[in-house]
């Protein structure tokens, strides 16, 4: 794995770069900013944000422009690096997309019906748990109302080399990041921030959620952080959902787990 750490630049502020998405469009998995003295222990990240896609994953995608703006969170990142840049929070985007390996999910969460090679553990369909089940594993194999992504199956040396390149590096450096700004603070914020489809009005809601809250039901995040942003949310006239139908995934499964931290999600 690819990593660079500790570019400061006049302004004092930190650019770091890690990991590597591999192929023509190659480059770092992601990229993390952040004043040189930050005035709040928070990051806002984009894990679906990522957009640089090698010539040769777009063609074993079977339809890439459906499949891509499904797949991706588009232009979340911008809106992630509009809040950083007016609050002064850190900010850590990730460019390998979504299609290649999904931030989101844990290493295991993987379809291993989608995989060749001599290689490939045995696993039974009912070990396989529900996100690979329904499709969209650590590497998305199926699009509601689509089918399959793939045009092949995806060699198991490609998928170790993009946990490695992709997945390891990017889960380090944040928990490396924010263990860093626990130190320092006490406790430390990630809002782990998507896009998600319009939501339906359910008939206890007067309009339909335009952001929903996640916080692992309670478990990954503090009870008052949620309330206040609940309240300030709903000041701004946005109608507000929690939990449902998104309370998190795997990061923050993964980052709640690990002493004084809140992290939160938001669609």
């Amino acid at each position: 794995m690819a990593m660079v750490f500790s570019k400061h630049n006049q302004d004092d502020s930190r650019r770091e770069s890690g990991g590597r998405v591999a192929g023509d469009a190659h480059g770092p998995a992601f990229s993390f900013i952040a004043p040189g003295s930050m005035p709040l222990p928070v990051i806002v990240a984009a894990p679906h944000g990522g957009r640089v896609y090698p010539s040769k994953v777009l063609a074993e995608m079977r339809n890439p422009e459906l499949s891509a703006l499904r797949l991706e969170d588009r232009y979340v990142d911008l809106l992630a690096s509009r809040i950083a840049k007016q609050t002064g929070t850190g900010l850590m985007v990730a460019h390998a997309p979504r299609a290649m390996l999904d931030l989101n999910r844990s290493r295991e969460d993987v379809d291993w019906g989608m995989i060749i090679g001599d290689d490939k553990p045995m696993v039974r369909n009912s070990q396989v748990n529900r996100r690979a089940r329904s499709g969209l594993g650590l590497v998305p194999r199926r699009l509601p109302g689509f089918g399959e992504i793939w045009r092949s199956a995806l060699p198991r040396r490609e998928l170790q080399q993009r946990i490695d390149n992709i997945h390891r590096p990017y889960h380090a450096f944040l928990t490396q990041e924010l263990e860093r700004i626990r130190d320092r603070w006490g406790a430390a914020l990630l809002v782990d921030l998507h896009s998600m489809p319009p939501l339906r009005r359910s008939d206890s809601q007067s309009r339909a959620p335009k952001v929903v809250l996640g916080d692992r039901f309670g478990a990954s995040c503090n009870g008052g952080l949620i309330d206040r942003a609940f309240r300030f949310l709903e000041a701004q006239g946005y109608s507000v959902a929690h939990n449902r139908p998104y309370a998190g995934g795997f990061v923050l499964d993964r980052q709640s787990s690990a002493g004084a931290r809140y992290p939160c999600g938001a669609g």
